[in-house]
């Protein structure tokens, strides 16, 4: 184990204990916030009143003018107009007031005219009243009138209500009346009186009856038009209060331009300046406590993801630290790039290999940490990349971030990628480059051809400086966690490795069992959700060590007198025993990784030489079950356990006769039973359940392979048949 590897594992040690774990998580979060610390400080500016402006000054957030505001207001409510209401029942009111005067008028016409006296009492002694005069009659009028009404009728509007005959009173009446009613319900203010004075009195103008009739109706009408339509100071301040209400703040927008270099700093751009926070001598603490709120926000909720969606198998700990480094080296990589873009003054952004985190994580660790570690960085990279405006948050790099990684992810997701990075790197990189231009597009920015070149070339380099630095890296994290990733599975797997090779040369009955053990054993993990490409390597390399005697191996013979029929079986044990040792020997001398050496060594666990024991206790009945047993040690991980299961059933099932799914299934089962019963599978936490699943998948593989060795009766016949 070398240094790096020794100093990581003492780390791992101590993250075993809570207070460590939790210390871990502070100095991430310190880390963040020391990297982050310096884009939401506010900014301060020296100027001037009525000086050129040094520097072109944007806002570093969005506040409210609430000066302009206030103007935008007042000028808003000075152009509602006075809201004027009619007074509808003004019209009736008159109408009703004319009404009763001529109906009075016609009462005492009725009352004083001889003619209707007494008519019933013809012929009867004559006892006229004396005739009334006009005077009276006016006198008995005005009686049945208000004060209020006659002080404001003149003596010769009586006087000819009083000389008028009934039709004609009638006729004025009605006329009188429509001419008021129309008037009156139009809206009438207190300049336009006298010109419906005048209105009224030519409308009545074309009355047939007589002049002093005419003029009494036109008096009468004439006053009673009045103004009707007057100022509402209720619904004007309602107006003006809606009208103000639907005011939009004026806001200073942040990023705005407030003053270009060289430009006049006036009042009004001192007030937006001081606004802004530009001039404040006053710190404030609100951005470096809403940092530190975000931060442990996106903590906890990691903290959350991790702990209970990583279990103690999937060794938690080292998962932990490897995470943290990446997500450290991720930071330090955005902020360099930040520092460097501000001081280019420039858009390096969209260079940042934001894939590389994701990347690593997903070829080190899984999926879901691989997501988590590509929001949290998406998140901060909002922050990190807000260019010259402290406190902004960049969104578009934030997703162009989260795209890039996710993408990267689903990439190596593929079985045709998962050991190709730099070709998943150059896919990477059109995909990043379409969502650029797709952003671009979306803001409706207006780019020179260069422009659009440049944007191109940074989301280029930024997939595959991605993919390079993950190849880099990968090879430092491997060594220094023994990590197995999928990528050096993958390069163990491919059959020019020479090992592979010599097999194949050497032992190529071992090479077939080994391929068709690869193929029984990855169907088995992973139907138990374990590492199935972990399985088929180690089933490639299990028996390496039958290389050094390939030919004491039943496979290897081919149809060649059996050299352990002349050798005494405690021989025959140590040759057969010793190809676990040598294997493992073998793939140390390699330097295979510590996984694929342990299923060389524990393949067979403790398991017993059968044949080899019942032929020495023929020989000698003292002979002890333990001298003919492989030292071991038994299986430590399930893949181990299930290559084990897939070897013995792998050549028993070949040296069956005529295999059937029934027998295949009993001898699947038995040899399972007998691992069990024996404790093979005691320092292994494979459970029955999943021995289950294994179980029925071998026999689905088995029954695919062997199927067209099965017998059947009638196709013997048929063969026979074409044959004859």
């Amino acid at each position: 184990m070398n240094r790096i590897q020794k100093f990581f594992t003492q780390i791992k040690g101590l993250l075993v204990h809570r207070f460590f774990q939790v210390l871990l998580f502070i100095i991430l979060g310190l880390f963040a916030y020391g990297l982050m610390f310096s884009n939401v400080k506010p900014e301060r500016v020296q100027v001037e009143l009525f000086k050129p402006a040094e520097q072109t000054i944007r806002s570093t957030k969005t506040v409210e003018d609430t000066y302009k505001t206030e103007q935008e207001k007042e000028e808003i409510s000075k152009q509602v107009a006075d809201v004027y209401s009619l007074k509808k029942e003004y019209a009736k009111n008159k109408v009703d007031l004319i009404s009763s005067i001529f109906d009075s008028a016609i009462e005492v016409n009725k009352e004083t005219d001889p003619d209707e006296d007494h008519k019933e009492d013809e012929g009867k002694e004559d006892k006229k009243e004396p005739v009334k005069t006009d005077a009276q009659k006016v006198s008995i009028l005005k009686e049945k009138l208000t004060d209020e009404v006659n002080k404001n009728i003149e003596e010769s509007v009586f006087l000819a209500l009083v000389q008028a005959d009934e039709d004609e009173l009638k006729i004025a009446k009605d006329s009188t009346i429509t001419a008021v009613n129309n008037v009156m319900s139009s809206r009438i203010a207190a300049s336009d009186v006298e010109n419906a004075k005048k209105k009224v009195v030519e409308e009545l103008g074309y009355m047939s009856i007589s002049g002093d009739m005419k003029k009494a109706s036109s008096s009468l009408a004439s006053a009673a038009i009045i103004q009707n339509v007057f100022f509402d100071k209720d619904k004007t301040e309602e107006q003006r209060r809606k009208a103000v209400e639907s005011v939009e703040p004026i806001r200073i927008l942040q990023g705005q331009i407030i003053v270009e270099e060289n430009q006049l700093v006036d009042r009004d751009v001192y007030r937006q300046l001081e606004l802004a926070g530009f001039l404040n001598t006053e710190s404030t603490v609100y951005p470096y406590i809403g940092l530190l709120l975000f931060i442990f926000l996106t903590f906890a909720a990691f903290y959350y993801y991790f702990y209970y969606s990583v279990s103690k198998k999937d060794n938690k700990y080292n998962q932990l630290l490897i995470f943290s480094l990446v997500f450290i080296l991720s930071m330090a990589t955005m902020k360099t790039v930040s520092i460097l873009a501000d001081l280019k003054n420039s858009n390096l952004e969209y260079i940042f290999p934001g894939a590389m985190a994701a990347m690593l994580i997903k070829i080190l660790l899984n999926d879901k940490l691989a997501v988590a570690m590509i929001m949290l960085l998406g998140s901060y990279g909002t922050i990190i990349f807000n260019g010259d405006t402290p406190g902004n948050l960049d969104f578009s790099i934030g997703l162009y971030i989260i795209f890039g990684g996710l993408t990267a992810i689903i990439i190596l997701s593929r079985p045709n990628f998962k050991s190709k990075v730099l070709v998943a790197g150059l896919l990477l990189s059109l995909i990043n480059m379409a969502f650029v231009f797709s952003l671009i597009f979306i803001m409706d920015s207006h780019y020179t051809r260069m422009e659009y070149l440049y944007y191109a070339a940074a989301a280029i380099g930024s997939g595959v400086g991605s993919a390079v630095l993950t190849m880099g890296l990968l090879p430092f994290f491997e060594a220094g966690f023994g990590i197995l990733s999928s990528i050096k599975l993958i390069e163990l797997a491919n059959p020019n490795h020479p090992l592979l090779r010599r097999i194949l040369i050497e032992a190529p009955g071992t090479y077939h069992h080994s391929v068709m053990v690869a193929n029984l054993a990855e169907s088995a993990c992973e139907a138990i959700g374990s590492n199935g490409l972990l399985a088929r390597v180690g089933s490639y390399y299990h028996d390496i060590g039958k290389t050094k005697r390939p030919h004491f191996f039943i496979e290897n013979q081919m149809n060649e007198e059996n050299p352990h029929d002349r050798l005494q079986p405690e021989i025959s044990r140590d040759i057969i025993i010793a190809h676990a040792v040598d294997g493992g020997e073998m793939l140390r001398s390699h330097k295979f990784p510590k996984e694929i050496v342990d299923i060389a060594e524990q393949h067979h666990g403790t398991t017993l030489l059968k044949f080899f024991f019942h032929k020495a206790k023929k020989q000698d009945e003292s002979t002890l079950e333990a001298a003919y047993r492989y030292p071991g040690p038994r299986a430590k991980m399930k893949e181990v356990a299930v290559i084990g299961i897939a070897d013995s059933v792998e050549a028993a099932v070949r040296s069956m006769k005529h295999p059937t799914p029934e027998k295949i299934e009993e001898l699947v089962s038995f040899i399972i039973q007998d691992r069990i019963s024996d404790g093979q599978f005691d320092e292994c936490d494979i459970t029955m359940r999943e021995l289950s699943i294994v179980k029925h998948s071998l026999c689905e593989s088995l029954n695919g392979i062997f199927h067209s060795r099965i017998e059947y009766p009638e196709s013997d016949k048929l063969g026979q048949k074409v044959k004859e």
